[in-house]
């Protein structure tokens, strides 16, 4: 019953998260296609009230005139709608994925023994510590050259080097598919912490000095524009690490620091180009074709070097598997966790009925994505893989 309750408990919270993440990003992208395409305002009222930028636009039916002010309007309406719950209930519904996904079966999810062998107890607190640290060591780069001349540069080479770094550490530490993911959950929590300790309580100051009567600084302004710039290119890296677990060709390889870096940074780059090309057609910077064209080189480069390599024969399974060869691989390797015992994600493979109601999933998890057994716990062999490919590809027979 446990792991029947943590199925549905992991199915309502990655939906859960998906919608809310769909809706931060979502803001998130308007806001950065926003700001970099609005242009001096025409109307000579507008200019009076201290816009310094506009948009017209048209969508659904209707047309649009947002208009942004620099610092401060002349006055506040009565309703004023902030962006931060998107932000926090993504971050919520995230941490409490990964709690009852990772955290609650350390054992299975967190450790790869043959990566580090160590205690549940301590891989909780290390995967735990990776998301403050993280955000420590960023905010304290931030904090620090964040205003200083050349500042973001500065900044940008930091951060990336603190990234480099975390990835290799993370897949020294913790189980492939688990390092990817929480490299993704810590700059996740880098984000939503830049929402909820600089971005959103800078607005709350510049409303509290507008409503008390007092000069706005605009130094909220700017730390704000700052960090909610960096979390622009950090969604598409975030966004590949929360999809890798799905491709073991990616985290399962020997270099998988290498791999998860280049597909970050890829990610990076091209998020740069589609920030940059609003811009370019305004006119105010070159065309941003060399970011994406970085991005894409760097995506062949690892297509090209993740090619399958030309391995050893493994010896051919026999053209007609029927259930009496497989019976004693599913025992050996699949049933301690998928049995009478233990259900785990609802599947028994304890049975001739049981293996064949599931025969379609055990050939993707097992032969074709190599997902299963989960970090190769059990040691499945190629040979064995291979005979549970011609099983059912000669019927799933049951004789």
């Amino acid at each position: 019953m446990e792991t029947y309750l943590l199925d549905w408990a992991n199915l309502l919270l990655r939906w859960l998260h998906v919608i809310v993440a769909i809706a931060w990003i979502g803001s998130s992208f308007y806001f950065v296609f926003l700001d970099s395409s609005l242009t001096p305002p025409q109307d000579e009222s507008l200019k009076k009230d201290g816009v310094t930028g506009e948009l017209w636009a048209v969508h659904g039916g209707g047309f649009y005139h947002p208009v942004k002010f620099a610092v401060s309007p002349p006055k506040l309406p009565d309703h004023l709608h902030w962006f931060y719950w998107e932000s926090y209930s993504t971050w919520l519904s995230g941490f409490a994925l990964f709690l009852v996904s990772y955290l609650w079966s350390p054992s299975v999810y967190l450790i790869d023994p043959k990566v580090m062998d160590w205690s549940p107890a301590a891989a909780i607190s290390a995967a735990l510590a990776f998301l403050v640290v993280f955000w420590l060591l960023y905010d304290a780069i931030c904090r620090t050259l964040g205003q200083t001349k050349n500042g973001d540069a500065k900044v940008g080479a930091l951060v990336l080097l603190l990234v480099c770094v975390a990835a290799w550490l993370a897949t020294q530490l913790f189980a492939g598919r688990a390092a990817f993911l929480l490299m993704g959950a810590m700059i996740a929590t880098a984000m939503s912490a830049n929402v909820f300790f600089w971005i959103i309580p800078g607005q709350r100051t510049v409303v509290a000095d507008l409503k008390a009567g007092r000069p706005v600084d605009p130094i909220h302004g700017q730390r704000g524009k700052q960090r909610s710039v960096h979390n622009t290119y950090f969604t598409l890296p975030v966004l590949f690490a929360m999809l890798s677990n799905h491709y073991s060709f990616t985290y399962a390889h020997p270099y998988n620091w290498a791999i998860l870096i280049g597909m970050m940074f890829a990610g990076a780059a091209i998020r740069q180009f589609f920030v940059m090309r609003h811009g370019h057609k305004l006119g105010r910077n070159a065309h941003p074709w060399p970011y994406a064209a970085v991005g894409v080189v760097v995506l062949l480069a690892l297509i090209a070097w993740l090619r399958p390599a030309p391995s050893a024969p493994v010896a051919a399974a026999p053209q007609s598997v029927g259930y009496a060869e497989l019976k004693p691989v599913l025992e050996q390797r699949c049933v301690m966790c998928h049995g009478a015992a233990l259900q785990s994600k609802n599947v028994r493979l304890d049975s001739p009925e049981a293996v064949a109601q599931h025969a379609q999933t055990v050939y993707q998890q097992v032969v074709v994505q190599r997902l299963m057994p989960m970090n190769n716990a059990t040691g499945i062999t190629e040979e064995e893989r291979a005979l549970i490919g011609q099983w059912f590809k000669s019927g799933a027979k049951l004789n």
